[in-house]
């Protein structure tokens, strides 16, 4: 008798293993298509387990799974920003965009929904969580600015400036990644430069960090 290759020995997952993997194939899903169009049927087949597998890690439904993988994909975009203390603050920005963006074409069509409350699942929470990732890249660069208490205009100025990356991450997506990463990211450095010099003529904080920022240049 020809001998038979031995069959690989079964390993079950831990606990901890099978919620990273179902988390895995709802954010795999989410990211290319918006959460109220995803079912735990489709996540239960993405995973290859069964339906009543996914209720006991997930027993709130797709609200939970979906709020889980909305935290996941927010600590990841929150990472975008944790850059090396290394080389000009605005080449710091440039390297933390390039991770921005690449998150964004990632997940490509699910972007809006994922993490724009695109969602007819949107909730007080969903929202908190989104929130919670914007303050940390401003927390971020802020810290990159080298300040540590920034004024009423300044916080402003960066967290309205983040919003604007937002917004044109989400109007780059339609138009069809249009013009290439590489040149949006320059230009919203760009755009970071212009509207702390408008803040500048107003706020002698600002003024002094767009100084700063030339003299590295």
């Amino acid at each position: 008798m020809t001998p038979q290759a031995p069959t690989p020995a079964y390993r079950r997952l831990s606990v901890e293993e099978r919620r990273s993997q179902l988390l895995a194939a709802a954010l795999t899903l989410f990211a290319h298509r918006a959460p109220d169009e995803v079912s735990l049927d489709d996540v239960a087949e993405a995973a290859g387990v069964s339906r009543p597998l996914v209720y006991r890690y997930f027993p709130g439904g797709k609200q939970q799974l979906y709020e889980a993988a909305l935290r996941s994909a927010a600590e990841e975009l929150r990472q975008c920003f944790d850059e090396p203390r290394q080389g000009p603050p605005l080449r710091r920005l440039s390297r933390a965009l390039d991770r921005y963006l690449g998150f964004v074409d990632q997940h490509d069509a699910g972007f809006s929904a994922l993490l724009q409350g695109g969602s007819v699942v949107e909730t007080s929470r969903t929202t908190a969580i989104v929130d919670g990732v914007r303050r940390a890249a401003a927390a971020h660069i802020l810290s990159h600015l080298g300040v540590t208490e920034p004024g009423p205009r300044l916080r402003m100025t960066v967290r309205m400036w983040i919003t604007a990356v937002e917004a044109a991450s989400l109007i780059w997506l339609d138009e069809e990644k249009q013009p290439p990463a590489e040149e949006l990211r320059d230009w919203l450095v760009e755009q970071f430069v212009a509207v702390l010099t408008v803040t500048a003529a107003r706020d002698p904080q600002t003024a002094a960090l767009v100084r700063g920022l030339a003299a590295d240049g």
